[in-house]
């Protein structure tokens, strides 16, 4: 592949593995020589306590990080050690550039760079796919029986049981919600199924994973009339919400799409699950659900009034109560700079950054919610090959102390 000469790409293919020290950083340390000549010279690595040294390393980007534990032994086992507490580091977004390979580069927004990541577990770019607090989790788009948990940057994975309910249902949507203190995780799959022989109704089950009991519970099942469930779910707060798709006949609504909302820690919904609904705030191409800091934000396609299928804009709106507020619009200048624009797109974000990216091409566009700025990436090490050609991508937190 091609490399541009404008940038720099680190690769990370011995992420997870001990890095023996090499001559580079011998300079470093001549402080800590016990040979040395000047005694007098002290090295903080010295005196330093080991908390205090792990609080220090946990706040460098995670490349730091992997590059500092090459510095010398009692650095390399901290870095390997999953103590570092990489909380405050900033999400990343992880770009497929090939529609069926698992392949492509991870964005770092605090160095912005791009990394050559080698994602474990994943088979294609289509499979099904979910993050939370350091934690990513695949499900395939065949049989929807294999999934996987995994952190792709330390590359430590666990293979969970088959879900229970049809394997091969119509629609499906994945979720994963990982506890920040004892990194335990549940994973929700909404599944969705046509009545034979009738377009109008669907039904729809929820399944549960709890990572203490490691079972799965199916814990709602309700049939809808006029509405399907699709790919589009997160949980924030214990709750889960997922978008829903118009279909037409029975119970009409403007819109094509609209959000409903289950409760997990209620295990059962008794058929109220519509009763939750809440109308999107505008005729939408497309929508993407994002859990930010425990808030549910929406990142849509705003179609035209005489063809709502054609995208004019992209809005993104955040849940407050059950009233959407719109958070901001993207401008026209960074609409017109994807190119040719499809009607769906790929989002995904967490914690203060949402990334917005064309499946046409390897633009990035990142938002940040608390400045209200939108700002490109730097340029992705790909550029497209063929027509058809067709890219997508995750966002993730990079952590290090979270195994699945």
């Amino acid at each position: 592949m091609e490399r541009e000469t404008s940038w720099i790409t680190d690769r990370f293919e011995d992420i997870g593995r001990e890095v023996p020290v090499v001559s580079e950083f011998e300079p470093f340390l001549e402080l800590c020589d016990e040979g040395s000549k000047d005694n007098t010279m002290v090295s903080l690595d010295v005196i330093l306590p080991d908390d205090l040294l792990e609080r220090i390393l946990a706040y460098l980007p995670v490349a730091s990080i992997f590059r500092a534990g090459c510095v010398c032994k009692r650095w390399n086992e901290i870095v390997n050690s999953k103590r570092l507490n990489t909380a405050s580091q900033k999400p990343w977004y992880y770009m497929f550039t090939s529609t069926d390979d698992p392949i492509g580069y991870a964005y770092d927004p605090i160095f912005r760079k791009w990394y050559s990541i080698v994602l474990p577990c994943i088979e294609t770019s289509n499979w099904f796919i979910a993050s939370s607090c350091g934690l990513v989790c695949f499900m395939d788009n065949d049989s929807r029986s294999q999934l996987f948990v995994c952190n792709p940057v330390t590359k430590a994975y666990k293979r969970l049981q088959e879900p229970p309910g049809l394997r091969y249902s119509d629609y499906s949507a994945l979720a994963i919600s990982v506890d920040r203190a004892s990194h335990n995780y549940t994973i929700t799959i909404a599944k969705s199924k046509q009545v034979p022989d009738n377009f109008f109704q669907w039904d729809l089950s929820i399944h549960v994973y709890d990572s203490e009991t490691m079972t799965w519970v199916t814990s709602a099942t309700e049939m809808f009339t006029g509405w399907r469930g699709g790919d589009e779910s997160v949980i924030c707060n214990g709750v889960l919400y997922l978008l829903i798709y118009a279909t037409g006949g029975g119970m009409r609504w403007p819109d094509r799409h609209g959000l409903i909302m289950y409760d997990l820690s209620s295990r059962s919904s008794h058929g109220l699950l519509m009763r939750t609904f809440i109308p999107v705030p505008f005729s939408l191409t497309c929508g993407r659900l994002m859990n930010l800091k425990d808030k549910l934000v929406m990142v849509g396609g705003i179609g035209k009034h005489d063809r709502p299928d054609i995208i004019k804009g992209i809005g993104i709106w955040i849940l407050e109560g059950k009233e959407w507020r719109e958070v901001s619009r993207m401008p026209h200048k960074f609409f017109q700079g994807f190119g040719e624009f499809d009607e769906v797109f790929a989002s995904s974000g967490t914690d203060d950054l949402i990334y917005i990216q064309s499946y046409g091409g390897p633009a990035l566009l990142v938002f940040d919610m608390n400045h209200k700025q939108w700002k490109w990436s730097q340029k992705c090490p790909v550029t497209k090959r063929f027509p058809l050609q067709l890219f997508s991508g995750f966002c993730f937190e990079p952590r290090l102390e979270v195994a699945p």
